[in-house]
């Protein structure tokens, strides 16, 4: 058996966001479908770990680190160029905003992830795959 650790959150039902990604061609991985529009599918079943370093999870932003955690994972995963890093940023600042979170605490977090963010998008840091017999 493989797994992975470190997920707090695992999605009931799909869920579709609308993203600044503009991909050549679609791209399907097992998790999700990110079409030539921008629009992202993520499948049920996808976990995530929610909220990163000093930022709490709250009510406001369940969906929009959700769509970040995928924008990021296929960044890292070599399916969209380091350089979508920023637009990610940028819809996970809408996503927030649109869910309620106000904008002086997702402008915080955007700029905290456009200075300090480049590594969750490096493919070096893939999580670790463990095995148990």
């Amino acid at each position: 058996m493989k797994f992975k650790r470190g997920y707090k959150y695992q999605l009931a039902e799909s869920e579709v966001f609308q993203t600044r990604m503009r991909p050549e061609q679609d791209i399907r991985t097992a998790f999700l479908r990110l079409k030539t529009s921008g629009e992202m599918k993520v499948f049920a079943s996808y976990a995530w770990d929610g909220a990163s370093g000093p930022a709490w999870d709250s009510q406001s932003n369940y969906r929009g680190s959700l769509g970040h955690d995928c924008e990021a994972q296929i960044i890292r995963m070599g399916l969209l160029p380091q350089s979508a890093r920023i637009a990610s940023n940028k819809d996970l600042y809408d996503w927030c905003v649109e869910d309620g979170m106000w904008r002086i605490r997702a402008k915080a977090w955007k700029i905290a992830l456009d200075k300090f963010g480049a590594p969750s998008t490096n493919p070096k840091n893939q999580r670790k795959v463990y095995e148990a017999p």
